[in-house]
C-alpha cells in the first residue's frame, strides 16, 4: 500500500505508509477479480468451495461481494493485529483443509509468505495488489486472475513451476535494486494472462540509443521550457536523464522543467500539487523488461487520478529497441478498468527508441 505515497512498499514500514495517509490496495483489487469471476459465470452457482480466513482477511470480503454463507469455509481465525505468519499459517490451515489452488491479493512478500504455508503441495496465483510483483505468480490484472481461474476450473491450464523473486525494500528506497532468488513454487501457466518475472536486459548498443534518447528529450525540453515533465522510475528513463546532466531518483518519479529538475522523488500527493501549478505536462515511463508493464508496477505514485490530469495522449513510453525484443507486449493495470480500457482500445502504442524514432507496439487487449 506504500505505492502512491513513494515508499515503493510497505516491507517494515506500514505504520509510516499509514501516517502518510496510504490505503490498502488488496481489498479493492480482490473485489475486482470476484464481482468479474461472478460476471463471466453469470446468475449460475459458481462451482467453488472457498476455504479462507474470518474478518479482514477473507470471509468479510467474499460475503460483501455475494458469495454466500454455504459456500465459505472458515480456516483460520484472524487477529486484531495480523503480520506474515498469519498468512502462512492460514495458507497451510487451507491446503490442509483440501485447497486445491491458493489464490491471494499482494505483491511479492506475500507470494513468499503464501508459497511457505502451500510448501509446494498446490499451485498458488496471486491477485496483483503490491508495488513489487516480480515473482512469475501473479496474473497480469485482477480480471486476468478471473479469468485464469474459470480456465482452470474447466481443466484448460496445467500447473509449472514459477520463481519467488523478492526485493531489499530498504535498498529500494535507497535507489538500489537488489533482486533475490527465494525459490520456486507451482502456479497455474498461462502465458498471456500470468506475468514473467521481470528481465534485466543488457545490450551492447544500449549506450549509443540512449545518447539517441536523451538528445531526444534534450530538444524537447528546449522546446517546451514550461511543460513538466515526470520522469518515471526505471534504467532506461535514469540513463537518459544522466546524459542531460540530471539526478535522477533510479526507482522513483521526479519533476523535471526546462531541463531542471523541481522536485525529486514525487508521490501522488505532491504530483497532483505539480499539475495544480502546471498547465502543460508529460509523463514518461518505460515498461518492465519481459512483463511489458507500463503502469500499474513500479510507479503507483501515478494514480487514476494524476492519470486523468496528465491525459493518456501526453503519456511517452520510451525503451530500447532490444528491450522491446524481449517484451512482446505491452500492459497497463492502473487499478481504474475505465482508464484500462482507455489505453487497450489503442491496440498499439507509440514507443520511443530513438532520436526522433518511435515504434508501433502492441497492447495487451
Amino acid at each position: 500500500m506504500g505505492g502512491r505515497v513513494g515508499l515503493k512498499g510497505t516491507d517494515g514500514v506500514a505504520a509510516e505508509a499509514r501516517a502518510a495517509g496510504a490505503e490498502p490496495t488488496a481489498p479493492g483489487r480482490a473485489a475486482g477479480f470476484l464481482r468479474h469471476l461472478r460476471e463471466r459465470v453469470g446468475t449460475g452457482p459458481i462451482e467453488v468451495r472457498w476455504l479462507t480466513c474470518s474478518g479482514t482477511m477473507g470471509a468479510a470480503l467474499l460475503r460483501s461481494e455475494g458469495i454466500g454463507p454455504d459456500e465459505i469455509e472458515i480456516v483460520y481465525e484472524t487477529p486484531r493485529e495480523t503480520t506474515a505468519t498469519d498468512t502462512t499459517r492460514a495458507t497451510a490451515n487451507a491446503v490442509a483443509s483440501g485447497a486445491e489452488l491458493v489464490l491471494f491479493c499482494g505483491g511479492d512478500g506475500t507470494a513468499r509468505d503464501v508459497a511457505a504455508g502451500t510448501e509446494g503441495r498446490v499451485p498458488i496465483l496471486g491477485i496483483p495488489a503490491g508495488v513489487k510483483m516480480h515473482s512469475g505468480v501473479f496474473a497480469v490484472s485482477p480480471v486476468a486472475a478471473a479469468e485464469i481461474l474459470l480456465a482452470h476450473l474447466h481443466g484448460e491450464l496445467r500447473v509449472g513451476e514459477a520463481e519467488l523473486l523478492d526485493l531489499d525494500e530498504d535498498a529500494y528506497r535507497r535507489g538500489e535494486w537488489r533482486v533475490r532468488l527465494h525459490g520456486t513454487t507451482r502456479t497455474l501457466v498461462e502465458p498471456h494472462l500470468v506475468s514473467a518475472g521481470k528481465s534485466m536486459i543488457a545490450e551492447v548498443a544500449d549506450d549509443a540509443v540512449v545518447g539517441e534518447l536523451a538528445d531526444h528529450f534534450a530538444e524537447l525540453f528546449e522546446k517546451e521550457p514550461d511543460v513538466l515533465y515526470l520522469l518515471g522510475p526505471g534504467s532506461t528513463v535514469t540513463s537518459i536523464a544522466s546524459r542531460l546532466g540530471l539526478a535522477k531518483t533510479v526507482l522513483g518519479i521526479d519533476a523535471v522543467v526546462g531541463r531542471r529538475v523541481v522536485e525529486a522523488d514525487v508521490n501522488e500527493a505532491a504530483i497532483l500539487r505539480l499539475l495544480d501549478a502546471h498547465p502543460r505536462e508529460r509523463l514518461v515511463v518505460s515498461p518492465i523488461g519481459a512483463q511489458g508493464f507500463v503502469l500499474g508496477r513500479g510507479n503507483l505514485q501515478v494514480s487514476p487520478e494524476v492519470l486523468r490530469r496528465i491525459g493518456t495522449r501526453n503519456v511517452i513510453v520510451v525503451a530500447t529497441p532490444g528491450k522491446l525484443v524481449t517484451t512482446p507486449i505491452l500492459r497497463v493495470d492502473t487499478g481504474d478498468a475505465e482508464l484500462d480500457e482507455e489505453f487497450r482500445k489503442k491496440e498499439y502504442l507509440f514507443v520511443l527508441i530513438g532520436y526522433r524514432t518511435s515504434k508501433l507496439h502492441p497492447i495487451q487487449r
